[in-house]
């Protein structure tokens, strides 16, 4: 992590002592590997934001300049796409994030009272993560699904004409699930760079 100093007078300045370097110094073999599938270091730049997402936990401004300078941009580049995707997060997130989609074509089909139900059975806020760090609960806009509403996308897996009692099987599931280990985003990544 980089070292920051905070000024007593302007507490949002913060300057940067030492670049950081931790996905170069952990993961140097396999972004060389994952740099030379692309023509340009740039086109990588998503499979290296999940990696520092990973690492990190998420992206915070730390990752975020140390992905823009492995791929040679400017580190505003790296922050727009992190704001763009839902699935960057800006801020710590359970490992399950549930993203229910509360546009107004799937507010229609219940999406509002959905949210509601969800909050409550998870005992968190909107934008809240469990005691237990599974479960973080987001809305986004138009995850494509609007004739299915309710709908979440949890982990890039969608499920679609969600109710009550669907919402608490799947809650259930992921809890045992949570107990199996998964390969995680670095493994996938790691084993993406290294396929022929």
């Amino acid at each position: 992590m980089p070292t920051i100093l905070k000024s007593a007078n302007l507490p949002n300045l913060r300057i940067y002592l030492l670049e950081s370097t931790v996905l170069r110094d952990k993961y140097a073999t396999e972004i060389d590997t994952l740099l030379a599938r692309f023509p340009q270091k740039k086109s990588a730049i998503l499979h290296l934001m999940h990696l520092a997402q990973s690492e990190y936990g998420y992206l915070n401004e730390a990752a975020m300049r140390e992905v823009a300078d492995i791929v040679g941009v400017d580190a505003t580049h790296v922050l727009s796409l992190a704001g763009f995707y839902s699935l960057f997060y800006e801020a710590p997130v359970g490992r399950y994030v549930l993203e229910v989609c509360n546009d107004l074509a799937c507010a229609l089909r219940g999406a509002d009272e959905f949210v509601e139900m969800a909050s409550r059975k998870l005992d968190i806020p909107v934008e809240g993560t469990t005691n237990d760090g599974l479960f973080t609960l987001k809305t986004v806009m138009c995850l494509g699904g609007c004739d299915r509403a309710p709908m979440l996308q949890c982990n890039l897996k969608f499920y679609e004409n969600l109710d009550e009692s669907k919402f608490e099987a799947l809650i259930a599931d992921l809890r045992a699930r949570a107990a199996t280990p998964e390969p995680s985003v670095v493994e996938r990544i790691i084993g993406y760079a290294q396929e022929k």
